[in-house]
Parts: structure tokens; C-alpha cells; sequence
């Protein structure tokens, strides 16, 4: 071979090898690619304003579905990352867990809003996405919490039942537990702490607040303010929870401003009027304590923070690229 057919054989290997580089490279990039805020700026401009429209209408119909909403957000990210898994359905799906079936609501603002984006933009916002959005939206609406929402998730395709349980934190629980149950997650005492917040709204059932009547060990008999007591007593006696009727009788889970979402939550805990075990448990420990103090007395400061573990929480284990799909129906695989 001569030189120059040296010279050409060796520029075609080095293209070669320089194309496969770049070639395995993009599709690196493509299968980890990151989150961003405006992630459909180009592929549907309009998906963020039609998910806020559907939310803040529905909102202002039920202020209670706000709560929900973002429970769902939480109950996705905590079992297998923010897919959309928990919006799937089947008898063994994570809907059907006792951790979920009775307290999970919402479900139809996100069916709508699904779509309205699959009517504009057909094949191209996830489910994750919107559950994502959707939270934000009820944040902003009933306590003008607001944050860019990083997108790009896309949708998983399992949903087992025997794993929500032993990924929610159940509220039942002390404080040792909640700080691990946050940990395996890579969330800090402090962001657990702030998210705990959002039980400035919703409601808790009789059958989930008993405990904090009617404690089963010393872990649960936590202080209650003797009123307060009183006053769930006569929402959850004790023949409700053998007759069946516990499930039904709710009480609000702030008992000072129901539905807002504001810090006046942390104040019903110093007050000793916290709903759940799980409430209650973060004024037992020195160091949530403090942060309990912090947040009651600087309502702003734990808004910015809640806003900040929101976005953290969307990132968890989150599905991009080719890892996932785009759900037509947020219930069932394509």
C-alpha cells in the first residue's frame, strides 16, 4: 500500500471511530437527559397554562383537591421516582395499597388534563409531567407557593401494590422513623420537616388519627391539647372504629386554616394539636422541634423552603429519555 492510500485508510478508521464516538455519546446524552425548566417551550408551548386552567378551576370548585393533588405528586415520586406509576390501574397496581386505596384523590383533574394536552399536543406531555405541574398549580393556588417545575419526565410502565407500603411513610410512625423513611430517598431532616407542611390542608379519617386518641403503645401517646381531644372524640369515638364507620368521619388535618396551605400548621403542633402520630412526633425530637419553631415563626422563609423540597422531590429516580414512555391513557401502558 502505498502512502497515500495509508493516509486515506487511516483518516477513514479515525472518522469511523470519531462518528461511533459521537454517535454512542448522543445517545448517552439522549438516555440521561436531564430535567429542565420549559421542557415543552418548542414541543407544546401551552401544556404548563392548560394544566394550571384545569387544576385552578377544580380547585376553586373543592379546595380540598389541592391536597390531593399533591399527595399524589408525593405517593408517585416516594415508589419507584415520579413515573406515574400510581396513577396506573389493576388489582395489583400501588392505587390498590392500603397506604393509597382510601386516601388518594384526584385522579379525575389529572384525567382531564390529559385530555386537554392529548387534544393539543398528542403523544408528547407525560403523566409524570402533569402530576408534577399539577402539584405546583394547587401549591400556587391555595397558598401562593409558586416554583419553575424541571420537566421532562417520562412515564413507567410497572406499578406493584406491595411496594407502596414500604415506601410511603406511614403516619403512624415517630420521628426516627420519618427521618429514614426521607433518607432512603436522599431527603434531609429538614426538607422532611418542611414537607410536612403540606398538612396545613386536606383531611385525615377517624381510622388514621385514632391513635393519637386512643394510643396502642407509648411511642404514639404523644401530648394532646385536652380540647382538641375532646373534639376528635366526638368525630372518632371508639364504637367507630369497630363498626365500620372510621373510615368516613374525617377531620381536617390544620384545624386553624384548613385551606391554606401556610404555616400555621407548625403552630398547631406547638399548640399540641397535631392530627396524626406522625404530626405530633416532630415536636418529640430536639432537632425537629427547632425546625417546627423555625417554620411557625417565618411563614415566608418556609414557603421558599417547601417550594425548594418540591423540586427536589420531583427529581427523585425520575425516568428520561429512553428510559420511559408517554402514556395516552395516565391509566394503562401503551
Amino acid at each position: 500500500m502505498d502512502s497515500k492510500g495509508f493516509n486515506c485508510s487511516v483518516i477513514a478508521l479515525v472518522s469511523c471511530m470519531v462518528l461511533s464516538f459521537s454517535v454512542s455519546s448522543l445517545a448517552k446524552k439522549q438516555q440521561h437527559c436531564p430535567l429542565k425548566v420549559g421542557f415543552y417551550q418548542h414541543t407544546c408551548p401551552s401544556a404548563e397554562s392548560i394544566v394550571r386552567n384545569v387544576v385552578y378551576k377544580a380547585v376553586s370548585r373543592n379546595p380540598g383537591i389541592a391536597a390531593g393533588l399533591i399527595r399524589l405528586h408525593f405517593h408517585d415520586c416516594f415508589v419507584r421516582g415520579c413515573d406515574a406509576s400510581v396513577l396506573l390501574d389493576g388489582p395489583n397496581s400501588e392505587k390498590e395499597s392500603v397506604a393509597n386505596k382510601n386516601s388518594l384523590r384526584g385522579f379525575e383533574v389529572i384525567d382531564a388534563a390529559k385530555a386537554k394536552l392529548e387534544a393539543a399536543c398528542p403523544g408528547t406531555v407525560s403523566c409524570a409531567d402533569i402530576l408534577a405541574f399539577a402539584a405546583r398549580d394547587s401549591s400556587y393556588k391555595v397558598g401562593k407557593i409558586n416554583y419553575a417545575v424541571q420537566a421532562g419526565r417520562r412515564d413507567g410502565r410497572v406499578s406493584i401494590k406491595d411496594e407502596a407500603l414500604p415506601n410511603l411513610p406511614s403516619p403512624f410512625v415517630g420521628v426516627k422513623e420519618l427521618i429514614k423513611s426521607f433518607a432512603r430517598k436522599g431527603m434531609s431532616v429538614d426538607e422532611m420537616v418542611t414537607l410536612s407542611g403540606a398538612h396545613s390542608i386536606g383531611i385525615a379519617h377517624c381510622a388514621v388519627f385514632a391513635n393519637r386518641l386512643y394510643p396502642q403503645n407509648k411511642q404514639q401517646n404523644l401530648p394532646i391539647d385536652p380540647e382538641y381531644e375532646r373534639m376528635l372524640k366526638s368525630i372518632c369515638p371508639p364504637e367507630a372504629l369497630t363498626n365500620g364507620t372510621g373510615v368516613a368521619n374525617p377531620a381536617n388535618l390544620d384545624v386553624l386554616t384548613p385551606n391554606r396551605l401556610d404555616n400555621r400548621y407548625y403552630m398547631d403542633l406547638k399548640s399540641k394539636k397535631g392530627l396524626l402520630v406522625s404530626d405530633q412526633t416532630l415536636m418529640s425530637n430536639p432537632k425537629t422541634a427547632k425546625m417546627v419553631n423555625f417554620n411557625a415563626r417565618y411563614g415566608r422563609v418556609w414557603g421558599k423552603k417547601f417550594a425548594d423540597a418540591m423540586v427536589h422531590m420531583g427529581t427523585l429516580d425520575v425516568l428520561t429519555g429512553w428510559k420511559g414512555e408517554i402514556r395516552k391513557n395516565c391509566h394503562f401502558v401503551n
